[in-house]
């Protein structure tokens, strides 16, 4: 049932601590569980949340998750007066396509903001993983007659000292305070970088504080309405755990987190299904003699050697002999002969020439950048 929000998904800027990785693509187009796409779970939880017009603001580096997203087919989100709106950009001699922060992002597509009809709003950045109801979420807003709904949440893996944004809420749910990047944070309560508000007064609120210099969402306008204390300000709690993505070693660990079948299901559920970018494969192959223990294989593989507590994507190739074990293989990788792979992660389309080892700590991941050969 189409609901009246509409959804706005900010790809986020290139990430410099997870190096190679976000090197050509976004955040949101960072190769996920196999087979999936960091936005492929923000558009789920979106659509599930009865959201059928959804805008993604693009930054630099977009072209692979325009090429992932396409039309929005496989998302059902392809529709003549509704679904799924690609906001590539502004570029110019000044702006290179990069925006200071999200309140530039939101100033630089306000037409989308106008040119939609539903009264309220959902955005979110894409560098945490999280499964919410927004339905839920905005039931909540409208209960307390908020202006602005933050989602939270108290799990530990969220926290990061000397990043993030952390609340203080009172009982009754209001935000009291904030603080940005603490050394060591005062509070439990981490902003997850997702909120629901008026669309109207979300237009407004940027015009002004645009208008005003400001750049970022958070450190310069949220500031301010808190200072202020002229709207009403709650927290929503996302209660599941979840997953940030600001590291390699963060990305290495969140994939492999996977491998146990209770974080699967806290991400996966047959009611509220995941759809990603097909792609027409054969199913594995697993040849005589090979051994396969506590991995994610995805199809169009062809399996000789041995893999274990690994993360194999589309059409990636380990011949006999080979051994992969703690690791992310990309799609169309291909490992020969008596390659020893252990605590690595390769990106698409590379190439390990026999005999090589890659070796290294589970606490610093080897990343092997796209179409490398070694």
């Amino acid at each position: 049932m189409k609901k009246d929000i509409v959804g706005l998904i900010f790809t986020g800027e290139r990430m410099d601590q997870l190096r190679d990785l976000t090197r050509t693509r976004a955040v949101a187009a960072l190769p996920m569980l196999g087979r999936y796409r960091m936005i492929d779970f923000l558009m789920a939880s979106m659509i599930h949340s009865g959201m059928h017009n959804i805008g993604i603001i693009m930054q630099k580096n977009y072209h692979s998750l325009m090429d992932h997203l396409g039309s929005g087919r496989e998302w059902d989100m392809h529709g003549k007066r509704s679904g799924m709106t690609i906001l590539p950009p502004y570029m110019s001699r000044e702006n290179y396509g990069v925006y200071e922060g999200l309140l530039d992002a939101l100033h630089s597509n306000l037409s989308f903001l106008r040119r939609s009809t539903e009264r309220y709003i959902a955005v979110c950045d894409s560098y945490i993983l999280y499964n919410t109801d927004y339905e839920k979420m905005l039931d909540e807003h409208l209960a307390k007659s908020a202006d602005i709904t933050l989602l939270y949440s108290k799990h530990k893996n969220a926290r990061r000292n000397g990043s993030g944004v952390y609340l203080e809420i009172d009982g009754e749910g209001k935000i009291k305070q904030l603080e940005i990047a603490p050394g060591i944070p005062r509070y439990e309560n981490t902003y997850l970088a997702s909120f629901i508000m008026r669309r109207e007064l979300l237009i407004d609120m940027v015009d002004r504080a645009v208008s005003s210099g400001h750049h970022h969402f958070t450190r310069e306008l949220l500031i301010q309405v808190l200072r202020e204390n002229y709207y009403k300000i709650y927290g929503y709690e996302c209660k599941d755990k979840v997953w940030v993505l600001d590291s390699v070693d963060s990305y290495f660990k969140t994939n492999l987190d996977f491998l146990d079948s209770d974080n699967r299901g806290r991400i996966f559920d047959r009611k509220r299904p995941v759809w990603t970018k097909l792609r027409d494969e054969m199913p594995a192959l697993y040849a005589k003699g090979a051994s396969v223990s506590n991995s994610l294989i995805a199809d169009g593989c062809v399996i000789e050697g041995q893999v274990e507590n690994s993360i194999l994507f589309r059409g990636v190739s380990i011949k006999k002999g080979a051994v992969v074990k703690n690791s992310i293989i990309m799609q169309d990788a291909f490992i020969q002969r008596n390659v020893e792979v252990q605590n690595c992660i390769l990106d698409k389309q590379v190439i390990v020439r026999e005999n090589v080892r890659l070796v290294s700590s589970p606490t610093y991941p080897i990343v092997i950048a796209k179409n490398s050969t070694i």
